[in-house]
Parts: C-alpha cells; structure tokens; sequence
C-alpha cells in the first residue's frame, strides 16, 4: 500500500472479511466485521485460527467428507441458505477446548453488533486523522457511515471515491465517481 508507505494514509477501516487489505501489503487495518480466517468462542471469547479449528474437525470427523459426498445432488438448500441435510448426523461439532463453549467464525453477522472495543479503536483512529477517505463503499450499514458521521461532525474533509451513490454523499467534502483502483493508483502516482 504505497499510500500507506508514504504516510498519507495511517490505516484502513474496513468491512471486509477477506483479508484483501492485509494481503496487500496493508500494516494498519482494523477489520470491522472480523476475519474469516478466525474463530471466536461465544463463552469465553478465546479466539483461535480456522486453519486449527479445521484440523480438530477432521480429528473429530474422520471420513466424513467421503461419507456426504456422493450425496451432494440430494443437498437441500433452505432459503436462509443453510442445508437441510439428514446424511450429516454423526457430524461432531467440535467445542472450545478451553471452555467448552459454542465457536463461530469471527465475522459480524447481519444484526450482531461489531464489538466495542474495535469501534473504539477505529474511531481514534479517525480522530487521529487530518481527513477522511472512503474508498469504495456504499456506506449502506451504520457500522461504516458512523466514522463519515464522526469525521464531518468534527469539520473533517471526507473524501468519498465510489462509482454510485453512498449514504454519505451529503458529508463529504469531495465526491470521486470513479473506480476505486484507478482512482488510488492515479492518487498515488502524483504524491
């Protein structure tokens, strides 16, 4: 990120899961909604890796993947998207192994709340910035449009870059209708 390089960029707040940011070089990025690559206890809120938490499963489950496979065909799909699947009964869930709690990937899902602690760190960063770039966003969930919020009401230049309208367009200080990429390697390229 040679934005970030360069220090006109001091982070990056984002809603993805996906770890495209970090991917790319990215150093300071605070994930709003987590990262699929974890997973979190709902008990005791110990966080491990999905990769671990994979390989208990296998421990947990051996042969299971051969088991359903030929059966894929007959997978029914519920409108919520889960599966309702009779041949996937002896599938042992595998619990915290330090509580015994009930884990979930580390994702925010729609109607949970991001936790506090990670929005407090997001809007300091915010408050330690000069402006305020959006790149890329609809601002269509509270979870983003709360740091535009947060940067107009302190008399912030917000800078949205996005190729359709987003809710934060009555905020901003310039409004970018362009692509993100062309948009940041054209910025970048000047500094």
């Amino acid at each position: 990120m040679r934005l970030e390089e360069r220090g006109v960029v001091r982070g990056i707040i984002t809603q993805n899961v996906d770890l495209l940011h970090e991917d790319a070089g990215a150093r300071t990025v605070i994930d709003l909604h987590g990262r699929y690559d974890r997973v979190i206890c709902l008990s005791c809120s110990r966080v491990i890796s999905r990769e671990h938490l994979a390989e208990r499963l296998t421990a947990l489950n051996p042969g299971f993947i051969e088991s359903v496979a030929g059966n894929v065909e007959d997978i029914e799909i519920a409108p919520d998207a889960d599966a309702v699947i009779e041949q996937t009964a002896h599938f042992h869930p595998a619990p915290c192994e330090f509580c015994g709690g009930v884990l979930k990937p580390e994702i925010v899902y729609f109607g949970e709340n991001v936790p506090r602690e990670r929005v407090e760190r997001a809007y300091a960063l915010v408050d330690s910035a000069d402006a305020l770039l959006v790149a890329g966003s609809s601002l269509a969930v509270m979870s983003g449009l709360r740091f535009v919020k947060r940067a107009a009401k302190d008399g912030k230049p917000v800078v949205v870059v996005n190729r359709g309208v987003t809710r934060g367009d009555s905020l901003a200080t310039l409004l970018v209708h362009a692509g993100v990429t062309q948009a940041l390697t054209e910025l970048a390229d000047r500094l």
